[in-house]
């Protein structure tokens, strides 16, 4: 395999948003993360793509201090996550969970309103009506409860929770794997969108190629705990650093997309 890889530069020194630096997590004997790098720039999203057990989801909520690290260096804003305050850190930051994490007793509405009003927002439920316009979704539907909404809705107002803050930085977590293929790809497009009309830096767990290379400006392909490439969705095709990643590509339906 080549050993040159053609990649998008990272963010200048000083300038990422996110940023991890040698960091290593351990559960027991196992190393979820094996010294593991990646800087996330100002409006740029990166994805985390790998197999289940790699280290995707450790490494994202690393971030929000969700996952606690044994060594190395974590930062938000060029700010040690470990010097700041779990709690502010978390509300300042957008965070999508695999599952959507919505209250089932709460109504759309105040889910989405919730960091806004935990934030002491002079109108939280005007931010949650904002957000929920930024997905897609009508506000009429703040009425409603979780339970009440489809899969898609339910996915729309997890992001719309994560943005109803108007934070620079979102981390979404699998957030569009459980749904329907025509769903997905609506999402998709929702989410292009949003990062064009907010500007907002995303990291963004997939186990799908495929959504990584359509949602993303890199893509971090990790393994066993380890980045075993980080580039341009295109040099992933064009120059993969190892076999296991030239083997992922092989087997994805995203080669077509990333050779015509």
């Amino acid at each position: 395999m080549a050993t040159v890889i053609t990649t998008s530069p990272p963010p200048p020194a000083g300038t990422a948003v996110l940023e991890a630096r040698g960091v290593v997590k351990r559960y027991g004997t196992h190393a979820a993360l094996d010294h593991v790098s990646l800087a996330v720039g100002p409006g740029e999203c990166v994805a985390l793509v790998g197999e289940s057990g790699s280290g995707k989801t450790s490494l994202l909520r690393s971030f929000n201090r969700l996952t606690e690290i044994d060594e190395g260096l974590v930062t938000v804003d060029g700010q040690d996550v470990r010097a700041a305050d779990a709690v502010a850190l978390r509300r300042r930051i957008g965070y999508v969970p695999q599952d959507g994490g919505l209250l089932p007793h709460w109504t759309v509405s105040r889910n989405v309103a919730l960091v806004p009003w935990l934030q002491h927002d002079a109108d939280p439920p005007a931010r949650a009506e904002h957000a929920l316009r930024l997905v897609g979704l009508p506000p009429d539907l703040g009425r409603r409860w979780p339970r009440q909404l489809s899969g898609g809705q339910r996915q729309r107002v997890a992001i719309a929770r994560a943005l109803a803050a108007s934070p620079s930085i979102v981390l979404l977590d699998e957030p569009f794997s459980a749904l329907d293929a025509i769903t997905r790809a609506d999402l998709h497009t929702t989410f292009l969108a949003l990062r064009d009309a907010t500007g907002i830096a995303a990291l963004v767990v997939t186990h799908d190629l495929h959504e990584a290379c359509r949602l993303a400006d890199r893509v971090a392909v990790m393994r066993a705990g380890v980045i075993e490439h980080v580039g341009t969705p295109r040099s992933l095709f064009d120059a993969p650093r190892t076999e296991y990643v030239a083997t992922l590509v092989e087997r994805s339906h995203a080669r077509r997309e990333w050779t015509t």
